[in-house]
């Protein structure tokens, strides 16, 4: 995922524009939807419907309609390609006055909910779709250490929302991004090459 500029620097709607085309450029290259990843009982089918089906869902809990794409479990690609087209429209149509007003998370300004609650997770997830299909996950170490400093102060929280696994051990020099890894319950040296049965 390489920018210009560092994800941090960038406004909502481009950091996503961003992170979304790194995500995206994976995709492209999945040959094997029902192959293994390091999300445990996961196939790299699933890592995009859980973003394309949570995600819709969350906006649609707050009144926010994306438009209806292909079926993510017949074409994930496709689903996928339509999803991302469906948040950057929202993304670029909102103002500073476009407040979005969830049952669950409370009103936000529209760029910043998805910011804040949908493209960190698409950044997390490329990590785990792009190792699924042995590729390196090319993710900013700056934007993964901002992640994991704002997630370390909640760990207790999100370790019993149940949306994350233990922490994996990493090595005391590990990058942010096998740092960030490990935090959510990754191990960052899986390979599919070392499953049983490989």
């Amino acid at each position: 995922m390489n920018s210009r500029r560092p994800l941090a620097e960038l406004t909502p709607a481009d950091r996503h524009r961003a992170v979304a085309a790194g995500f995206t450029e994976h995709v492209a290259l999945v040959r094997d939807w029902d192959a293994p990843t390091p999300v445990e009982g996961w196939v790299v089918r699933d890592i995009v419907a859980h973003l394309v089906n949570w995600f819709t869902d969350f906006l649609s809990a707050g009144g926010q309609k994306l438009p209806p794409g292909p079926d993510v479990q017949t074409d994930p690609a496709a689903a996928w390609q339509a999803h991302v087209e469906g948040v950057q429209a929202l993304l670029d149509g909102a103002t500073a006055e476009s407040e979005f007003t969830h049952p669950m998370v409370g009103t936000h300004r529209l760029n910043n909910a998805i910011d804040q609650f949908y493209t960190s997770d698409v950044f997390m997830h490329t990590w785990d779709l792009a190792t699924a299909i042995g590729r390196a996950p090319n993710l900013d170490p700056a934007f993964a250490t901002q992640l994991l400093d704002g997630m370390a102060g909640i760990e207790e929280l999100l370790r019993s929302s149940g949306q994350y696994g233990p922490a994996v051990a990493v090595a005391f020099d590990a990058d942010p991004v096998a740092r960030l890894a490990g935090f959510i319950g990754r191990d960052p040296n899986w390979s599919k090459d070392s499953l049983p049965g490989s």
